[in-house]
């Protein structure tokens, strides 16, 4: 993960765009290209989607990771850690015995 991270960064830094990327923007990027990547899914099945759509779905994917990873760097966040913490935390929301088979939310199910 430090291996691709460090490739973004130099990527970003060989252009000097750090000076647009503040955490604001990076976020706002991030929901667009989440956007982008939802548009390839509309007005289709999931399997239609990714029969017709998948080199797209794939590149949009890598650029809602590739902002990401670049907040997270900014912000100092060890992604590891970050995403360990919270699948724990979703854990005690979501334990097994509960939720296993549904898709409800933890404040659906008493």
């Amino acid at each position: 993960m430090d291996d691709l991270i460090k490739e973004i960064i130099s990527f970003r830094d060989e252009r000097d765009w750090e000076q647009f990327h503040n955490p604001k923007d990076l976020a706002i990027s991030l929901v667009l290209e989440a956007s982008e990547l939802l548009e390839n899914f509309q007005w289709k099945s999931s399997e239609q989607a990714i029969d017709i759509n998948f080199k797209h779905i794939q590149d949009e994917l890598a650029d809602v990771l590739i902002y990401s990873l670049m907040l997270a760097n900014d912000l100092k966040i060890d992604v590891k850690e970050a995403i360990l913490s919270k699948l724990e935390k979703n854990k005690q929301k979501y334990p097994v015995e509960k939720f296993k088979g549904t898709s409800k939310k933890y404040t659906e199910i008493e």
